[in-house]
């Protein structure tokens, strides 16, 4: 059962998200490491909101001002001019410079973007180029082109092609929530909730980028001060609910949040399953996530096992599912027992190599038929005993 904050019922969802504040901005990985991992907290009393172990935190980010800024400069605009993009369906024309910063998103130009800067430019060479990106031989340079440009780029590389700032915002797509596993639980944390953010810097094209949400979280808001709108998005995926069963968890890097949350849970709950976690990371110094709640957790016996994987730490990289796979008896026999088994993280290749990892493990130990691994995996799924929350 979730625990609530103040009231029994909220008025807050993703149509009407509560203006949270941030109670904590706080740095997880070290100096030392090639990624910037944050730890926030999200002060959530007077919401009326609940959460649940599995549970994620939607977010509703602003776009960096300086890049608004520029985006009006280059269209030769004010940003008090009235628009009504199609996106976002508004009952009544809108100042652009609000849109821009609150409600539209930035990135992701398309093709069609393309085919109307080519029809407005005045320029013979820009009208070439554009024309010239257009053409079916050039398919692959177009996409390639606009995987590393933003809007601004062709505002900026493509200046004699004068759009109004009604034609520029009929290109914009609307400004989406972004969704955090909840690294907490609410029987430890009732009016907080606390998420795990990989903050998103990178270059392209020669411009410095960064992810919209997490360095709105990072740089640009103020604790207690900055408005953060939020809701909760309910999840199935969730810490068994007879605390009596095992559970092995799968999380490399941020996928460790919704495990932090079910251990807190597991213990609040006083659940007699044992515990076992498998993370990952690059480098054992500077991105072991919370390592000393982990190992307040294992000298406690409250977790059973503790698997790492720090991939950068030898000459061979090592992962979550190698781990697995050195420890295939014994995930076996956990299993067999009933053990419920979650994963969290990149959906791409992590959790696709753990799946794999996991079917070979069934397998061999079970002295199974591929086939027959097959059907054990799908009994387990329909059992809910094989979560995942990939992204």
């Amino acid at each position: 059962m979730a625990a609530t904050v103040d009231t029994p019922t909220s008025i807050y969802s993703k149509d009407r998200p509560f203006p949270a504040r941030l109670t904590e901005n706080r740095l997880l990985s070290k100096a030392s490491s090639a990624k910037e991992t944050r730890h926030f907290v999200v002060d959530l009393r007077g919401s009326g909101l609940r959460y649940k172990a599995g549970d994620s935190l939607g977010i509703f980010p602003s776009n960096r001002p300086a890049e608004v800024e520029e985006i009006l400069q280059r269209l030769g605009a004010r940003g008090d001019e009235l628009v009504s993009p199609p996106a976002l369906r508004l009952p009544a024309p809108a100042p652009l410079r609000e849109l821009l910063t609150e409600k539209l998103a930035l990135s992701k130009p398309t093709r069609r973007f393309i085919e109307v800067l080519a029809e407005k430019a005045a320029s013979h060479d820009e009208k070439a180029r554009l024309v010239g990106l257009l053409a079916p031989e050039s398919k692959d340079m177009l996409t390639a082109v606009l995987e590393e440009r933003e809007f601004v780029d062709f505002l900026a590389e493509y200046p004699s092609a004068k759009l109004t700032a009604q034609e520029f915002v009929e290109h914009l797509r609307k400004l989406m929530p972004r969704l955090y596993s909840i690294a907490s639980s609410a029987r430890v944390y009732p009016s907080d909730v606390h998420i795990t953010v990989a903050v998103v810097r990178y270059e392209s094209n020669h411009r410095k980028r960064v992810g919209v949400c997490t360095t709105f979280l990072a740089d640009r808001v103020q604790l207690g001060r900055t408005p953060v709108p939020v809701f909760v998005s309910d999840s199935h995926f969730g810490p068994p609910e007879d605390g009596a069963r095992d559970c092995i968890m799968v999380g490399p890097g941020t996928g460790i949040a919704p495990f932090r949350a079910f251990m807190q849970e597991r213990v609040a709950t006083g659940a007699t399953g044992r515990n076992w976690l498998f993370f990952g990371d690059q480098r054992r110094g500077s991105d072991f996530l919370y390592e000393e709640e982990w190992t307040a957790y294992l000298e406690k016996k409250q977790l059973t096992r503790l698997d790492t994987a720090f991939s950068r730490d030898q000459l061979l990289k090592v992962y979550v599912q190698d781990r697995m796979r050195e420890n295939a008896a014994e995930l076996w026999a956990w299993l067999e027992r009933g053990a419920h088994f979650y994963v969290c993280g990149d959906a791409k290749r992590m959790a696709k190599d753990v799946d794999t990892a996991l079917h070979a493990i069934i397998a061999q130990q079970g002295k199974l038929s591929p086939e027959q691994a097959v059907d054990y995996v799908k009994q387990m799924k329909k059992d809910r005993r094989y979560q995942r929350d990939v992204y």
